[in-house]
């Protein structure tokens, strides 16, 4: 049987390719597999993200971190994991790649947006006509009518935290008007928060933005629209390992990224924490130096 792996890497975004730069700077024997679908390469441009003042989309930044790893050596494929199992003290990955043995493991897989019900959602998103982060890109916003599109208590927090940026906000709440309880709606209304409760049943686009929503017959403009519909960490795997998970379903990790099962690692939006592409490399460097140093039995 061939020799395992040093490491296994799921995912190819931000945590993941910088997993995949530092265990080949590292001289390790790895292979990184992906669906080929990355939240990352959702982003329009991000001006957030140290070293490009003038900003970089998603997608450029996923190519400039594939280069850069494949520079080193690194094995990248696109090819879905579907069961991760541990067998005769080894990790076994089945899969379109077929069988893959490895002595550690790095989930990078993320996590999995929950988009309103709109026509083209991954195409406005891609085009920022919904952005989803507002800790990205909220300054772009700045004194810009915004709509938040929510359900409940997160579509609440996030309008609260827009109003950082200007003092133009409106909740649309696509839930059940129960879902937003009578403490949230007093403090949006004493943060002059406008709650439209009616769906959405119209949208009207407009060059390159969404100009209106149509509520029962009635048109409301936004100069930009947020979702804030939350996420389900794609956590499957870990699952099938025997890895505990948050009450949110997101991993949990030590400090130096370990799950609760030895040797499988976690990094990026899975795990419990600022689903920030700064913070998921950190996490993807602090993983990688543990998982070098615990094959060359220093920890």
């Amino acid at each position: 049987m061939d020799e395992p792996l040093d490491c296994l890497i799921v995912g190819a975004g931000p945590a993941g390719l910088t997993a995949a730069i530092y265990l080949a700077r590292f001289r390790r024997r790895f292979l990184v597999l992906h669906d080929g679908d990355p939240r990352a390469a959702w982003i329009p441009r991000s001006h957030n993200f140290p070293t490009y003042p003038e900003g970089i989309t998603g997608e450029g930044l996923l190519e400039r971190m594939t280069s850069q790893a494949e520079r080193h050596g690194a094995d990248i494929r696109r090819a879905l994991v579907d069961e991760l199992r541990l067998e005769d003290g080894l990790f076994v990955a089945d899969g379109e790649a077929g069988r893959v043995r490895a002595r550690t493991v790095l989930l990078a897989t993320g996590v999995k947006d929950a988009d309103p019900a709109l026509p083209g959602v991954f195409d406005a998103v891609k085009r920022g006509l919904i952005r989803i982060c507002p800790i990205c890109d909220a300054y772009e916003a700045t004194d810009k009518a915004i709509g938040v599109i929510g359900n409940g208590e997160k579509g609440a927090r996030e309008a609260l935290f827009l109003k950082t940026y200007s003092d133009q906000v409106t909740l649309v709440h696509v839930g059940e008007p129960s879902n937003l309880p009578e403490s949230e709606r007093r403090r949006l209304s004493e943060a002059d928060i406008a709650v439209i409760d009616t769906p959405i049943d119209e949208v009207v686009l407009e060059k390159d933005r969404i100009a209106a929503f149509g509520f029962a017959g009635v048109k409301r403009s936004f100069d930009t629209v947020y979702s804030a519909l939350g996420s389900a960490p794609r956590a499957q795997l870990a699952v099938q390992a025997g890895a505990r998970t948050a009450e949110d379903g997101r991993l949990e990790v030590d400090d130096h990224q370990r799950t609760s099962v030895p040797g499988l690692y976690a990094a990026g939006d899975l795990v419990k924490g600022l689903n920030q592409i700064a913070v998921a490399m950190a996490e993807a460097a602090i993983a990688t130096t543990d998982i070098h140093n615990r094959l060359r039995g220093a920890s």
